[in-house]
């Protein structure tokens, strides 16, 4: 258990919040973008803008992380869309218990978070929770909206990360890229 809790804090692709509500709403909007990338997993595909870089590394963990071009010289963050996938074969943990145990650990290991929200969501693709949160990690101020499925006892955790400050400029496009993500049958 400590060490998916100690992954997920570490590449802040958790959760947090100081308070959550659970509502059920509806997420179809999987749909192709045209002149986007495919990316093709194992068992899923994603979307992306042709603009933005792909990069399979493994990365901190990560199955893929899509990075946004820098705006200018100034600016010294890529805003990115990373998927984590954390084996839990034998944990005993699904979906809500999953969101209980980051919210929790975020709460209280990440600087200045606070929660936004935290919905269940039901979509073609199978159900999934949504977390939109804010923190500091060292310099930098940020948002994370994620996307959290249990399939066949893996963790998917789909996350886009901006600035705090530019998270209204990346909203849609990112939530373009987490509302492609389909796992395939």
């Amino acid at each position: 258990m400590t060490k998916i809790l100690t992954t997920l804090l570490l590449f802040t692709l958790v959760a947090c919040g100081q308070t959550s509500t659970k509502k059920e709403s509806s997420n179809d909007s999987n749909k192709v973008v045209a002149g986007w990338k495919t990316f093709d997993g194992t068992n899923y595909s994603v979307q992306y803008p042709p603009n933005w870089e792909l990069n399979q590394s493994g990365q901190m963990g990560t199955s893929f992380i899509f990075f946004s071009p820098l705006e200018n010289d100034k600016d010294q963050f890529k805003e990115n869309v990373n998927l984590l996938v954390q084996d839990l074969t034998g944990r005993n943990i699904d979906l809500d218990k999953f969101v209980e145990i980051s919210e929790g650990q975020v709460k209280t290991m990440v600087t200045n978070s606070t929660l936004v929200e935290s919905t269940r969501m039901k979509s073609s693709n199978p159900e999934f929770h949504k977390m939109i949160y804010s923190g500091d990690q060292g310099i930098y101020h940020l948002k994370f909206e994620q996307y959290f499925w249990i399939i066949n006892q893996q963790a998917y955790i789909l996350t886009l990360t901006c600035e705090q400050t530019k998270f209204s400029d990346y909203k849609e496009t990112g939530e373009k890229i987490l509302n492609s993500f389909l796992f395939k049958k």
